[in-house]
């Protein structure tokens, strides 16, 4: 049967703006499950369902597919079964659907394979996805009713201490797997149904602004960063215009060349230094001078045609795998090495090719503290990989 993943990512929301393209730990939201669902290897197509022209860039920049729905159900009364039976009714070819959710940032294949073995092998109709909490519930009293309040799982004579009791499932909203024939009745849940348990670190869903904080620290701790397991970096290449300065070059009358940078930039490269970690800059300019004047106390490599081979040349020579090298780019010429390098960033204004290879967007502009914010994402991943190696 073909198993197809579908992300309804509607371009119109009422809580943020284009919220499943929004960067969240410096990718588009949608791209972290449709990430989980091209590595778990188990659906023979995944798609995005979407009226909006940016999401099927960023879908597209993701490996998925497109479908274009209709506006029909592209409206905020549309619900998601109206727009999964539209796409159903123009692909007939998919027997399966994986619903995922895009709000669901820490969703990981090993959790999609499993689901794919309950439909395809133990013969279920529908599988949901629930999380287990520990939290006591108690019943509503209305403004102006002359009543008390009652307990609705609990003994508050009796309360039970959280190890001694096992909680209750809930749906968290990340997938909805379901047969073609039970959709087209206008379920998503029924026939033999099973509910799959995600583990609590992974339940993640952002519904407000509020949330979006909270989830870039659990995504940063808890989030599918691609088949390849993390390594400690120890290599940060930065170019020097647009990420280190802002680019723009000040001269004066006596056609001396000045440009600025930002204070907190140079306290980024102090504490990656002081992490062990070098830090390398590089120009396709000569800046030799302006550098000099810095002080940065960084080898450099400027009038730089080629920078690709100037990294690689460094990879080697420090001994390093790519996955060891970060990589920090603004423009067109450094494409190829963000590509390469096993983390990657550009600054919030570079380039469009540029942002496209990265796999982190800075919130800050070059000159701004670009450098700086892209320690500190460092300086996290580094936490999840010591974390890793702990358990």
């Amino acid at each position: 049967p073909h198993l197809a993943a579908l992300v309804l990512a509607r371009g119109g929301s009422k809580g943020i703006p284009l919220k499943n393209i929004k960067l969240l730990a410096g990718v588009p939201l949608i791209g972290w499950v449709l990430r989980a669902a091209s590595d778990a290897g188990v659906f023979h197509s995944v798609w995005v369902s979407t009226d909006h022209d940016e999401i099927e860039k960023v879908a597209k920049q993701f490996g998925a597919q497109v479908h274009r729905r209709s506006p029909e159900v592209s409206q905020d009364s549309s619900t998601s079964l109206e727009a999964i039976r539209e796409f159903l009714n123009h692909h007939h070819e998919v027997d399966i659907v994986g619903n995922i959710q895009a709000t669901s940032p820490c969703l990981h294949p090993s959790d999609l394979i499993k689901v794919a073995d309950l439909i395809q092998k133990e013969g279920f109709d529908s599988v949901f996805s629930v999380v287990r909490r520990h939290q006591f519930r108690w019943s509503e009293v209305k403004k102006g009713e002359n009543k008390m309040t009652e307990p609705q799982n609990l003994n508050p004579a009796k309360r039970y201490r959280r190890q001694d009791w096992p909680g209750e499932l809930y749906e968290n909203g990340s997938f909805y797997f379901a047969k073609r024939h039970l959709i087209e009745k206008g379920y998503l849940q029924g026939g033999k149904m099973a509910y799959y348990e995600m583990r609590a670190e992974h339940s993640v869903d952002i519904d407000i602004d509020i949330d979006w904080p909270i989830a870039e620290q659990r995504v940063l701790s808890f989030g599918y960063f691609g088949k390849e397991p993390l390594k400690e970096v120890k290599l940060l290449v930065c170019s020097i215009d647009g990420c280190l300065t802002n680019g723009r070059i000040y001269v004066t009358e006596d056609q001396k060349e000045m440009v600025s940078y930002d204070y907190r930039d140079l306290v980024g490269i102090d504490l990656l230094k002081k992490r062990g970690i070098q830090v390398r800059l590089i120009s396709d300019r000569d800046c030799s001078k302006t550098l000099s004047a810095m002080q940065l106390g960084c080898i450099a490599k400027v009038s730089a045609t080629n920078k690709l081979q100037v990294l690689e040349d460094w990879q080697k020579d420090i001994g390093l795998s790519w996955k060891e090298v970060a990589y920090l780019g603004n423009e067109e010429s450094d494409v190829d090495c963000l590509k390469k390098a096993g983390m990657s960033g550009v600054p919030a204004d570079a380039c469009a090719v540029a942002q496209k290879a990265a796999g982190y967007i800075c919130k800050s502009s070059g000159g701004c503290g670009a450098i700086r914010e892209f320690a500190e994402h460092i300086f996290l991943l580094l936490e999840k990989v010591n974390s890793a190696r702990k358990q």
